[in-house]
C-alpha cells in the first residue's frame, strides 16, 4: 500500500531585517537589559533611592518609595534578556518579544517623564537607544501583524485619551470636570500642562498609525482611502497643539486673547472640519449600519458642539460655565467611540476577507 507523504508547504514568515539591523537590536537589548536589571535591583535593595542618588521626592507622591518602580524595572530587564536570546537564536517569536521589550521601555520612559514633569540627560542616554531599537524591530514584524497593529492603534489611542482626561484632571485639585474645558488642563501656567503634553504625545502617534492603517485597509475603496488621509491630517495637527496653548480663563478675562489663544481656537476649528469630512467619507465607504451610526454620531456632535459654543464666550470672560466640561467631554467620548467602532469594523472585514481567501 502506497502511503502519501504530506509535506508542510507553508512558506516561512518573510523577514526584511538586515543583518546590521539585527546586530544593533541585540546591542540595544543587551544595553537596556543590563541597565534595567542593575537599576531595578538597586531600587529594590534601597527603596529610598540612596544607592542611585535619587530622592523619593522626585516622584511627586506617585509612589511612597522605589520598591514598585524597582520591581517593574527589573521585570523589564528580564523581558529584554529573553528578547535578546530570542533575537540571537532567530526564534519565530523574536519580533514579538523584541517589540514587547522596546514597547515596555518606551512606556516606562513616558510614564517616568510624566511623573517627574521634566527631562533629564539620563533620558537621552537610555531613551535614544530604545527609539533606535524600536526602529530596528519594525522590519521584523510580519505584514499581517503589522496591518492589524495599525488598526488596533486606533482602539488604544481612544482608550488612552479617555484615561488621560481622568488621570490629568485628578492631578489638579481645584479643577472642575463639569465646568472647565479640556483645553484648560494644558493652558499656559496650568499645573497639569507638562503632564498633559507628555501623556498626549503617544495618543497623537497612535492616531497617526491608525490613520495609516485605514489607508492601507482601503485597497480599492477610494472613499475609505480618503477617510484615512483625512484622519492622518487630523492626527498630524496634534503635533502643533503644544505650541498653541490657551491662557487660563482668569488671564483671558484680564488681558484678552493673545496670538497663541487665536491659533489654539483655529486649530480646534480646522480639526473639527477635517473630522466631519472624514466621518462623511467613512459613512459613504462602509455599510448601511455604519452609515446610520455615523449619522447618529454627527447629530450628537452637532447638538453638544452647539451647547459648547454657546458657553465658550463665558470662558474668556471668566463667567460661570457650569456644564461646558460635560458638553465637551460628551463630544470627545462620541468621537473616541466612533474611532473604536471604525477600527473594529476594518479589523473584522479584514478577518472575513482572509477567511474567504483561505476557503477559496
Amino acid at each position: 500500500m502506497a502511503h502519501t507523504i504530506q509535506l508542510n508547504t507553508k512558506p516561512p514568515v518573510e523577514i526584511h531585517q538586515a543583518h546590521w539591523q539585527r546586530i544593533i537590536l541585540l546591542i540595544v537589548l543587551a544595553y537596556e537589559g543590563l541597565g534595567c536589571l542593575l537599576g531595578g535591583m538597586l531600587l529594590v535593595i534601597a527603596s529610598d533611592g540612596r544607592l542611585m542618588d535619587m530622592p523619593v521626592d522626585l516622584m511627586h507622591g506617585a509612589f511612597p518609595d522605589f520598591i514598585v518602580p524597582g520591581i517593574i524595572l527589573f521585570a523589564l530587564g528580564i523581558l529584554n534578556a529573553i528578547a535578546f536570546i530570542a533575537v540571537l537564536r532567530k526564534n519565530s517569536a523574536d519580533w514579538l518579544l523584541a517589540a514587547m521589550a522596546m514597547g515596555g521601555l518606551l512606556i516606562w520612559f513616558w510614564v517616568e517623564i510624566a511623573i517627574l514633569s521634566e527631562l533629564h540627560w539620563l533620558h537621552a542616554m537610555w531613551g535614544i537607544p530604545v527609539v533606535l531599537g524600536a526602529m530596528m524591530v519594525i522590519p521584523m514584524i510580519p505584514i499581517k501583524a503589522w496591518q492589524q497593529t495599525l488598526l488596533i492603534s486606533g482602539i488604544l489611542a481612544s482608550l488612552l485619551y479617555a484615561a488621560i482626561n481622568v488621570i490629568v484632571a485628578m492631578q489638579w485639585p481645584v479643577y472642575n470636570v463639569a465646568s472647565q474645558t479640556v483645553s484648560e488642563l494644558s493652558a499656559i501656567n496650568a499645573p497639569t500642562r507638562m503632564l498633559w503634553i507628555v501623556l498626549c504625545t503617544p495618543y497623537t502617534l497612535l492616531m497617526m498609525a491608525f490613520s495609516w492603517g485605514v489607508v492601507k485597509a482601503a485597497h480599492s475603496n477610494r472613499r475609505l482611502r480618503v477617510t484615512g488621509v483625512l484622519l492622518l491630517a487630523y492626527s498630524a495637527l496634534g503635533i502643533f497643539w503644544p505650541f498653541a496653548p490657551m491662557h487660563l480663563r482668569e488671564v483671558l478675562a484680564a488681558g484678552g486673547s493673545t496670538f497663541s489663544d487665536t491659533i489654539h481656537l483655529t486649530l480646534g476649528a480646522v480639526t473639527e472640519v477635517i473630522y466631519f469630512i472624514a466621518l462623511g467619507f467613512a459613512a459613504a465607504a462602509l455599510g448601511k449600519q455604519f452609515r446610520i451610526y455615523s449619522i447618529a454620531t454627527l447629530v450628537v456632535l452637532c447638538i453638544f458642539g452647539a451647547l459648547t459654543f454657546i458657553d465658550a464666550p463665558n470662558v474668556s470672560k471668566n463667567l460661570p460655565t457650569p456644564f461646558i466640561g460635560i458638553w465637551e467631554r460628551i463630544n470627545i467620548g462620541v468621537f473616541l467611540l466612533w474611532v473604536i467602532v471604525l477600527a473594529v469594523i476594518l479589523l473584522r472585514k479584514k478577518h472575513l476577507a482572509e477567511e474567504a481567501q483561505h476557503i477559496l
